[in-house]
């Protein structure tokens, strides 16, 4: 699988490309979500190092992620079809197309725009102190998966 470097102008814009030729009618391959709730769904990603808008797992909680799912959300392969996420990525309650696609764009323009350096050594609640390449992975194989979920 080709991990784009989100750090990069031009593999963000080519991102960006692809969330642009999403509509509120697109329909996904595979999963629950509609469209706008997988770019909310998407946003989470960011809102995790952004804001402070999702409670922080406890140390049973984190020892779980760290042993079953840092390794899948970090490594090379791409995610399987319908895996389980987390509950603060489940969404079930209708969004709005514009103000996700909006967000998601923002997000992905403000990481481009800080860089790597800021990333390197970023603690990720679940998985501790991780580098820009491991924060760029988590963006950038997620948002692949899901965007490859809608067909763009």
């Amino acid at each position: 699988m080709t991990i784009r470097n989100l750090f990069d102008p031009k593999e963000t814009q080519e991102t960006i490309d692809r969330i642009n030729k999403l509509t509120p009618e697109t329909q996904r391959l595979w999963g629950k979500m509609d469209v706008a709730q997988m770019m909310a769904h998407c946003n989470v990603a960011y809102e995790i190092p952004y804001t402070d808008k999702h409670p922080k797992p406890n140390a049973f909680a984190r020892f779980m992620v760290k042993i079953f799912a840092k390794n899948t959300v970090l490594g090379d392969k791409p995610y399987k079809k319908n895996t389980p996420t987390s509950p603060i990525f489940k969404m079930t309650e209708p969004k709005d197309f514009d103000v996700e696609k909006k967000r998601l764009i923002e997000y992905l323009h403000k990481t481009q725009e800080l860089g790597a350096a800021h990333f390197n050594g970023l603690n990720n609640p679940a998985f501790g102190k991780l580098t820009d390449k491991q924060w760029n992975t988590l963006f950038s194989k997620h948002l692949d998966h899901h965007l490859t979920q809608f067909g763009v």
